[in-house]
């Protein structure tokens, strides 16, 4: 049923050409805004919800998904472009409900779209398909590693060392940022699994590389049933370079570990993504939201080792105490005879 203000509005973008409103209006709105506008009317809507709109303003943010194949998965999804901004824009918040960790339910491919950029602009693009389904990739550590032991990408950054070292850093963590799409090209499904902003910016003492450092902290209900167990997604990037030189990146890559810092094995890591892909609550992480999420995620590492040190030094104590009083009833037995 239209309401009056829409019947109000529609008569007045009636007037208006079609073709004005597509090309002086629409192509002009960022994907928050279209979505907003499509809203406001029935005729908006029907205008705001094209795929070629979507599908430019999806490539312009994520170069990565002009992948031929990529074009087809995501023609697929239930409203094309549309549909893939909605899953893969806002970066995961997620409270995945529990998961049947049998693998024949598990995805048996899966899609990653990395777009890297500095200043905004696109710096380095990729698209790597995983299967998943082999027992290799099942047990052994989850790892997704975009470039080889012998490739790296030239960057426009400077390479800053010495005295302005720590300023330099600040101004990495304030102009890198990261997207790293995961996609299930049979449910036509995606996530954003990167907190987009860096959580961590650090430089190695001795190489002088560069650890840049993206994480998505969730929660690991599907994985060890557990409400307060928590997992973090860590993708890594490793720059390095010459001082006054360019800086390139020599590492790109995704893991997913566990609060005691153990990798989980591809298995788990497919429940937990799994449930995120199908059940997770996503909203835009805002601020510096995703950093202070790694932070106490590190935080509670931290409690949970120095926990388990100080539990390892009490059992050895106990058994320091087990021993000496097995010495000494042995030798008094020894002195009665």
């Amino acid at each position: 049923m239209t309401t009056a203000a829409e019947e109000g509005c529609d008569g007045i973008i009636s007037t208006v050409h079609p073709d004005i409103i597509e090309t002086h209006i629409l192509t002009r709105l960022d994907g928050p805004s279209l979505a907003s506008l499509a809203c406001a009317s029935s005729q908006l809507h029907a205008l705001s919800t094209q795929d070629n709109i979507w599908q430019n303003i999806c490539s312009s943010i994520w170069p990565s998904i002009n992948h031929p194949r990529l074009q087809n998965i995501i023609s697929t999804f239930p409203s094309g472009h549309r549909s893939f901004f909605s899953d893969s824009y806002p970066f995961p918040h997620s409270q995945p409900s529990k998961q049947n960790g049998n693998s024949l339910t598990l995805p048996t491919e899966l899609i990653s779209a990395v777009d890297i950029y500095y200043q905004n602009q696109i710096i380095y693009s990729k698209v790597e398909e995983m299967e998943t389904s082999s027992n290799w990739f099942l047990y052994s550590p989850f790892r997704v590693d975009l470039l080889g032991q012998k490739d790296s990408i030239s960057t426009p950054i400077k390479y800053v060392g010495g005295s302005k070292v720590d300023a330099w850093l600040k101004h990495l963590e304030e102009n890198l940022s990261l997207s790293w799409i995961v996609i299930d090209p049979t449910r036509k499904k995606a996530v954003n699994m990167s907190s987009r902003g860096p959580v961590s910016v650090q430089r190695h003492w001795l190489t002088g590389d560069v650890q840049v450092r993206f994480g998505t902290v969730m929660a690991g209900d599907g994985w060890r049933g557990s409400a307060r167990e928590m997992v973090e997604c860590g993708v890594v990037v490793i720059c390095g370079g010459k001082e006054g030189g360019e800086m390139h990146v020599n590492e790109v890559s995704m893991v997913m570990e566990d609060m005691d810092g153990k990798a989980l094995n591809g298995k788990d890591s497919l429940v937990i993504l799994k449930g995120i892909l199908e059940n997770g609550r996503r909203k835009k992480l805002n601020g510096n939201e995703g950093k202070e999420k790694y932070e106490q995620f590190e935080e509670r590492k931290r409690g949970r080792k120095e926990g388990r040190q100080r539990n390892d030094r009490a059992l050895d104590l106990v058994c320091i105490a087990v021993g000496v009083a097995g010495f000494v009833a042995f030798w008094s037995a020894m002195l009665l005879r």
